[in-house]
């Protein structure tokens, strides 16, 4: 078993909350809208990435865990619940 990965498999513990907070955003969010919004914070990241980060395949860094908390106006806690 790799050190890295969570019990599932998966690279991070937030990519399936992301995904779900993007889609529920009002209006609808798109990977690209919400990549453009991560470079307006200052993270430089693309449409491939957010989609890697939603599937958990990426490791995501705590850097842009608080900038995706600040962008959905969530606790970095609860991207990770």
């Amino acid at each position: 078993m790799f050190k890295n990965k969570s019990s599932d498999g998966l690279n991070n513990l937030c990519g399936r909350n992301v995904a779900k907070l993007r889609k529920a955003a009002r209006p609808k969010l798109s990977q690209r809208a919400l990549a453009d919004k991560m470079q307006l914070a200052g993270i430089d990241v693309d449409k491939n990435a957010i989609q890697r980060i939603e599937c958990g395949l990426r490791f995501v860094t705590d850097i842009e865990l608080a900038a995706l908390a600040e962008i959905f106006e969530v606790s970095p806690g609860e991207l990770l619940e």
